[in-house]
């Protein structure tokens, strides 16, 4: 089986390689990744060297690099985890998301058609529904919730998924999409909530949170996404929409004082901010569906989630502190140039 992930060297994407390294050996994985600021190749530096592995840095936008990608390797399986995915950065830049998000997309679709792909799979994202009301607790999203975007990161999402279904009806390419709560774990990005306050509390600096801090997420532990993804891409009916959710809604301002209990830190740190523009209030994914048709439930409580997530932070220091001094970056450079050394 050859698969392609786009986006492997993020967050999300590389959790995955990593899973399904471990659980399908033989499988040949192609990782494509334009390591733009979240993209940070050092995360895959524990498989560089497999030999049913490959990384090729580039842009999913390149129709040339991405259609001769697809004519040499002969791909079985395409999950697009490539993404522009922070929502400030899209209220500042919109431009970039929609290129990335909706373009990228379009060009691997079309490869997938040429080139005969048995399964091209969508990973999105729940906040293309919009939000719900915190008075609510009752409601959730379904699969057939109304698309509702909130922000340029959430309506480029939302078009995407949108191209995708419609290759779908219109050539009868074999599309899955998952659409996923707000996943937590190893090597995220330091800029997301969980990671961010993980590394101010180690350093005893101020704590940021949005407005009042009751804004709530559905935390999801991203091996457990990857599971559910892996799910999908061997099971999942072709056409069909899938939500993915942990069943662990819990306040911004909860989180904070959890991971500020696991620390040792003092409550004092937290610093409330200005909200951002169209913050989201609540955000809640109903999993029936993945449950039902594919026997998916989330493995991890919020409460073992966020010690596991706290630990490898604590244990893998020089990986945050590389991004945060900007090392990070130099490390593409670096691997290429010892190759050059060896060949």
């Amino acid at each position: 089986m050859k698969i392609l992930v786009t986006g492997g060297a993020g967050f999300i994407g590389a959790n995955f390689i990593y899973y399904m390294k471990e659980k399908y050996p033989n499988y040949k994985i192609t990782c494509i990744d334009k390591l733009t600021y979240a993209g940070n190749l050092e995360t895959l530096k524990n498989i560089l060297d497999d030999k049913n592995f490959k990384f090729i840095k580039g842009d999913i936008v390149d129709q040339k690099l991405v259609f001769s990608l697809f004519e040499e390797e002969k791909f079985d399986i395409v999950v697009n985890f490539a993404a522009e995915s922070h929502v400030d950065r899209s209220i500042e830049e919109p431009d970039i998301f929609l290129k990335t998000n909706i373009l990228g997309t379009q060009v691997l679709m079309d490869a997938c058609r040429r080139y005969g792909v048995a399964r091209f799979h969508q990973v999105s994202t729940d906040e293309v529904y919009g939000d719900l009301p915190l008075d609510r607790p009752d409601l959730f999203f379904t699969e057939e919730t109304p698309i509702h975007a909130s922000s340029p990161y959430s309506a480029s999402k939302a078009g995407a998924d949108l191209i995708v279904l419609a290759y779908h009806r219109t050539y009868r390419l074999p599309v899955t999409i998952s659409r996923c709560s707000n996943n937590y774990g190893p090597y995220q990005f330091p800029e997301k909530l969980i990671p961010l306050m993980i590394i101010n509390a180690l350093n005893d600096k101020m704590l940021p949170v949005y407005g009042d801090g009751k804004n709530i997420r559905d935390w999801l532990y991203v091996k457990d996404h990857c599971s559910a993804i892996d799910l999908i891409i061997h099971k999942g009916k072709v056409g069909e929409v899938y939500n993915i959710g942990g069943h662990n809604e819990k306040a911004n301002i909860e989180v904070v004082k959890i991971i500020l209990k696991e620390l040792n830190k003092p409550e004092s740190l937290i610093k409330f901010v200005n909200d951002r523009p169209g913050h989201d209030l609540r955000y809640a994914i109903d999993p029936a569906k993945i449950k039902r048709e594919l026997g998916w439930e989330p493995e991890t409580k919020f409460n073992e989630g966020i010690k596991y997530t706290i630990k490898w932070y604590i244990e893998n220091r020089e990986w945050w502190e590389n991004i945060l001094n900007g090392e990070y970056k130099n490390f593409y450079d670096r691997i290429l140039k010892n190759k050059k050394k060896g060949s």
